[in-house]
């Protein structure tokens, strides 16, 4: 049995965010995260409507905070990618917000916590219905984001080493046919997958803990663990 040709179970053909009926193809990560022109085969999953058209004003939001944040400023001229530069200088209103949460030392913003977080775990549910074909519609036991500077060179560490597998992924998902089996381990024969190099790439553990972490514009380091 070739198992290039397996695949997953039609138990998951559901929108990967909220469960219902998959009318929809949703990119992960949203095409605002990338740069032009975009990677081919972007992962595409299953969405609903209502759930495709929601994310969109806080993945906009997200995008334009780390532009701002790794130039210090919401001025469109000054950022640095094209794409943000020619939405941002048309969205006045998210422009001011972004502004009006600058601190008062100039450097620092007050992010909606609450609009990354919708972003983040959207993400991590993309990827894990991407990879492993496994819906992840239960509230996840941690949804973590925090920009590079804030980690400590161990913290680093031990975001970026991909966990050992010791539970072999779903027949026929892509996990599957990505893993390379030794003895009774899984080793990810990639590890880090690179979706846009410098500004979108993601990992995905499916042992002990399902684990999904992806980083934004090497700024923005993103965990979900259910």
């Amino acid at each position: 049995m070739d198992p290039r040709k397996l695949f997953a179970d039609e138990r998951f053909a559901v929108c990967v965010y909220c469960g219902r009926e998959p009318t929809t193809r949703d990119h992960v990560p949203s095409r605002v995260l990338l740069d032009e022109p975009y990677p081919d085969n972007l992962p595409v999953v299953g969405a609903c409507s209502p759930c495709n058209s929601s994310f969109s004003k806080d993945e906009s939001y997200l995008a334009y905070l780390i532009e701002s944040a790794l130039v210090g400023s919401t001025d469109p001229d000054s950022f640095l990618r094209p794409k943000i530069r020619r939405i941002f200088a048309n969205e006045p209103s998210i422009r001011a917000l972004i502004q009006s949460s600058r601190q008062e030392n100039g450097v620092m913003w007050k992010a909606d916590v609450a609009r990354v977080r919708n972003v983040v775990l959207k993400l991590a549910r993309g990827h894990a219905a991407f990879e492993c074909s496994e819906p992840m519609l239960q509230e996840p036991s941690l949804v973590s984001f925090v920009p590079r500077n804030l980690l400590s060179e161990e913290e680093l560490s031990s975001f970026e080493t991909a966990p050992v597998e010791t539970v072999f992924p779903e027949l026929g998902s892509l996990a599957f046919l990505k893993s390379v089996v030794v003895d009774t381990r899984v080793f990810l024969s990639d590890g880090w997958h690179v979706v846009q190099p410098g500004r979108y790439r993601y990992l995905v553990s499916w042992s002990g803990p399902f684990i999904v972490r992806c980083v934004l514009s090497e700024y923005l380091f993103c965990e979900v663990a259910w």
